[in-house]
């Protein structure tokens, strides 16, 4: 199986959100959550002063640009570039161009993986988010993402929980 890269997608001003979430969808309805692992839209603090009132507001750090982490294919790359919104992948011509680990240490994006003493069928504590102190036993783990998935009982029904690997430890 390829690796998967992050690849800059550039949208149409003020569509970055709606891109992401249009992605997100059509990843989730062609079941392509294992070749397209992310996207993101880089957001950043900035310090506003109004009316003499500092105030921390959000910002894109990279207007007009989508982050995607996926596995680049004829299929991935279609589904991105015919997303409504966008205008192509960053790159020479057609050829998208991923980015390289310094520059994903710059703008803050960590690539190492993380390695868990825990594997599928092992019963789990969750000790940090949503659903912290929450047990539950791995139905899968997905690496590249570096997520596992539990069950949890949610009004009398078993429903599947995608967390973090640093938000779990192994339950004795």
């Amino acid at each position: 199986m390829a690796e998967a890269n992050w690849y800059v997608v550039h949208t149409y001003s003020g569509y970055e959100n709606k891109v992401k979430t249009n992605i997100d969808k059509t990843v989730e309805n062609r079941n392509l959550g294992e070749r397209i692992l992310e996207v993101r839209v880089p957001m950043e603090n900035v310090t506003e002063v109004k009316n003499g009132v500092k105030k921390q507001v959000p910002k894109k750090m990279f207007p007009g640009y989508v982050l995607i982490h996926m596995i680049m294919d004829d299929d991935t790359w279609y589904v991105v570039r015919n997303t409504r919104g966008v205008t192509g992948f960053v790159g020479p011509g057609s050829k998208p161009v991923p980015l390289t680990e310094a520059e994903m240490r710059n703008l803050g994006i960590k690539t190492e993986n993380v390695v868990v003493d825990f594997e599928e069928g092992d019963l789990i504590v969750v000790i940090g988010g949503v659903w912290k102190d929450t047990c539950g036993v791995i139905t899968s783990m997905n690496h590249n993402k570096q997520t596992v998935t539990i069950n949890v009982e949610l009004f009398g029904r078993e429903t599947p929980v995608e967390v973090s690997f640093a938000d779990v430890k192994k339950s004795n």
